[in-house]
């Protein structure tokens, strides 16, 4: 009689037991080691517009604004981490970038202290460097999924601007680049549908031929691509399809 009372309290006991977090109230919890943390696979750079640090920081950390990343990096290179690279921040918004619709939920966000109109500073730019070797080396991030917040919200955004310097960023391996003047794109090569294939919405065709101008030529003119713009999409199209490990520049810096 007394075993049976037991058995039956121990059964209402672990009926009112919480369950793992997640798991359904139907689901019986049976774990599996067959897991690992969600990998971010793509770096977007931001500019925060700010004339200083501190105030960056304050609206990257204020609950009303609703705005992250996963880290800051001022003028003189001093670097802050805001989020755990596990979790996601808060930086892209409404993007879209080959496809994909929520680059939160698969990037790393880096805001750069800049106005937008000032060139980047060197130390900022060494200390930039020296983070995305280890975020490429920790995620094993491709060279061509190294973005501006402009590139996957080109209708919204211009940051960092036509005057943040890409191409060294290229020779370290962080994005794509083609020296010019590259070889002329084949003939009947459609531009639009070229820049849709390297990423770029195209809903908006004079936002997306903004958008690559700023980051590959450091203009922003509203027109369709000459042929010389033309062949160095074409280009950079053609060092996408290439093994990771050949998608540098040739004359890298040592970093």
């Amino acid at each position: 009689m007394l075993r049976g009372l037991a058995v039956l309290l121990l059964a209402m006991l672990t009926a009112c037991a919480p369950l793992p977090s997640g798991q359904g109230r139907r689901a019986l919890w049976q774990p599996s080691p067959n897991f690992d943390q969600r990998r971010p696979n793509f770096v977007i750079l931001h500019q925060t517009s700010n004339g200083n640090v501190a105030t960056a920081l304050a609206t990257l950390t204020d609950p009303q604004r609703g705005v992250s990343a996963h880290y800051l990096i001022g003028r003189d290179g001093a670097l802050l981490q805001l989020v755990d690279e596990a979790s996601r921040a808060w930086h892209a918004g409404e993007s879209w970038w080959g496809g994909s619709t929520d680059l939160n939920s698969a990037s790393i966000g880096i805001e750069l202290d800049n106005t937008g109109d000032e060139a980047f500073a060197e130390a900022q730019i060494v200390a930039l460097l020296g983070l995305l070797g280890e975020l490429r080396t920790r995620h094993r991030i491709p060279p061509a999924n190294f973005l501006a917040h402009g590139d996957v919200a080109p209708t919204r955004k211009v940051d960092p601007g036509r005057l943040f310097p890409w191409q060294r960023l290229a020779m370290h391996g962080f994005g794509l680049w083609c020296e010019t003047p590259p070889p002329a794109a084949p003939s009947g090569f459609d531009a639009m549908l070229g820049l849709q294939a390297f990423g770029y919405d195209i809903v908006a065709p004079s936002a997306a031929r903004r958008a690559f101008r700023r980051h590959f030529t450091g203009t922003e003119a509203d027109a369709e691509l000459a042929p010389g713009e033309q062949a160095l999409l074409h280009c950079l199209l053609q060092r996408k399809l290439l093994p990771a490990s050949r998608g540098r520049t040739q004359a890298a810096e040592p970093e």
